[in-house]
C-alpha cells in the first residue's frame, strides 16, 4: 500500500479505536458482545479484509503494515480485534495461498467486506499445537468427502458461515491432514454454545461436531489431499506475529493506565509515583514494552524480505505473549486494592492477556520451534 495511504488508515483506526471502541469496553464486558454500531463501522473501514488481497477487495497490507495496524488495535480490549482476526489471518490465509481460484473468487470478497466471517477449525481433544494429532475423518465418497469429528476453542464458531477444517484423509502423520471449507449450514454440522471463558469477553468460542457431513470434493482446499499440514502452519506463523503485535498493543495500554493511575492516585499526601518501587514497577513494563514492540517490527521486516519467515515469528509470539502477562500484573500490583476490583482496566486486561500464551501455539511449543529451528541451521 502507499506509505501516505497507510499512515491515513492508520490514523484513522488510531482515532476509531481510541474514541468509539475504549468508552465502549465496559458495555462490551457487561453485554458479552462487540456492538453492532462498532462492528459496522469496522466493516466500512475494511478492518474484515485489511490482510486479504487488494483483488479480493481486502487492504492488501504487508506484515509490517500489518503488525503497525495491530498495535492500534491491541490498545483496546482483544474481543474487538477477534471479531476480524480470523477473516484476514489464521483462517483466511489458508484460503489466500492454497485455494483454488474458485474458492478464492468465493470466498474472499465476502470475508473483506464482512459479510461472512471464517473459523479455522483445527484445535480438538487432544491435537492443539501439534496438528499431526488431528483425528477428525473426511472419506472420499464418489464426488463428495464424509466428515466425521469434532473441533474444540474454536474462535467465532458462534458466528461463522465458513469453516475451514482440518481433517486426516490418509494415515501419514502430516502428509495424512487435509483441509476443507465446510459451511455451516451444512447437514451434520453442528455449533455448540459459546464457552464461558476466564476474560475476552466479547470474543467468542465453542465446540464444533461434524456428524457425518457431506461435503463437494470442491471444498478441499486447493483440490488436492494431504496438504492441511503445510496450510496450517504457513497461516498460524503469520498470526504468530499478528499475536505478538496485539499483545505489544496491549502492552503499550496497560502502561498508560499505570502511569496515569500512579500520577494521580495518592498515598501519604503523595502521588504514589513518586514512590521508587512504584516507579521501578513502571520502568520495567515500559522497557519490556518498547523490547516487545522493537522485535516485532523487526520481525515483521525480516518476514516481509524473506529472511526469516519462521523463527522471528515464533521469538516474537513468545516473548510478546509472556511479556504482556508481565506487564499486566505490574499493573494490578501498581493499582493496589483497585486493581483487583471488576470495572477497572488492569483487572480486566490481567485476565484478558492470560489466553495470548496459550492459542495460535502454546509458549512451550514456541520454545520447540526456536530451539529446532537453531540446531537445523547449526547443521
Amino acid at each position: 500500500m502507499d506509505p501516505n495511504v497507510f499512515d491515513d488508515v492508520l490514523r484513522t483506526v488510531r482515532a476509531f479505536v481510541r474514541d468509539e471502541v475504549v468508552p465502549a469496553e465496559d458495555e462490551i464486558e457487561r453485554t458479552d458482545a462487540i456492538p453492532e454500531r462498532l462492528r459496522a463501522t469496522a466493516a466500512a473501514m475494511g478492518l474484515f479484509g485489511f490482510a486479504l488481497p487488494e483483488e479480493h477487495g481486502g487492504l492488501g497490507l504487508s506484515m509490517t503494515e500489518d503488525v503497525r495496524l495491530a498495535m492500534e488495535l491491541g490498545h483496546t480490549v482483544p474481543a474487538f480485534r477477534s471479531m476480524f482476526g480470523t477473516n484476514n489471518g489464521i483462517a483466511g490465509q489458508v484460503i489466500v495461498k492454497h485455494g483454488t481460484e474458485e474458492q478464492q473468487q468465493r470466498w474472499l470478497p465476502r470475508l473483506a467486506a464482512g459479510e461472512a466471517i471464517a473459523s479455522f477449525a483445527l484445535t480438538e481433544d487432544g491435537a492443539g499445537s501439534d496438528p499431526s494429532s488431528v483425528r477428525t475423518k473426511a472419506v472420499r465418497d464418489g464426488d463428495h468427502y464424509v466428515l466425521s469429528g469434532a473441533k474444540r476453542f474454536i474462535t467465532n464458531a458462534p458466528h461463522a458461515d465458513v469453516l475451514v477444517v482440518f481433517a486426516r484423509t490418509g494415515e501419514d502423520a502430516h502428509g495424512g491432514i487435509s483441509v476443507f471449507l465446510v459451511e455451516t449450514g451444512l447437514d451434520g454440522v453442528r455449533v455448540g454454545p459459546p464457552n464461558a471463558k476466564m476474560g475476552q469477553a466479547g470474543a467468542h468460542t465453542a465446540e464444533v461436531f461434524f456428524d457425518d457431513v457431506r461435503v463437494p470434493a470442491s471444498a478441499l482446499v486447493g483440490g488436492q489431499e494431504g496438504t492441511g499440514f503445510r496450510a496450517a502452519m504457513s497461516s498460524l506463523t503469520r498470526g504468530r506475529l499478528h499475536i505478538a503485535a496485539i499483545c505489544a498493543g496491549l502492552a503499550g495500554r496497560i502502561v498508560e493506565e499505570s502511569v496515569r493511575f500512579a500520577a494521580e492516585a495518592e498515598q501519604g499526601g503523595q502521588p504514589i509515583g513518586r514512590f521508587q518501587l512504584v516507579q521501578a514497577l513502571l520502568a520495567e513494563s515500559q522497557a519490556e514494552y518498547y523490547a516487545g514492540r522493537s522485535m516485532v517490527l523487526e520481525a515483521a521486516r525480516e518476514y516481509d524480505s524473506g529472511a526469516d519467515t519462521r523463527l522471528a515469528p515464533s521469538c516474537a509470539k513468545l516473548f510478546c505473549s509472556e511479556m504482556v502477562s508481565r506487564v499486566a500484573d505490574r499493573a494490578v500490583q501498581v493499582h493496589g486494592g483497585s486493581g483487583y476490583m471488576r470495572g477497572v482496566p488492569v483487572e480486566r486486561f490481567y485476565r484478558d492477556s492470560r489466553v495470548f500464551r496459550i492459542y495460535e501455539g502454546t509458549s512451550e511449543i514456541q520454545k520447540l520451534i526456536i530451539a529446532k529451528q537453531l540446531l537445523r541451521q547449526f547443521a
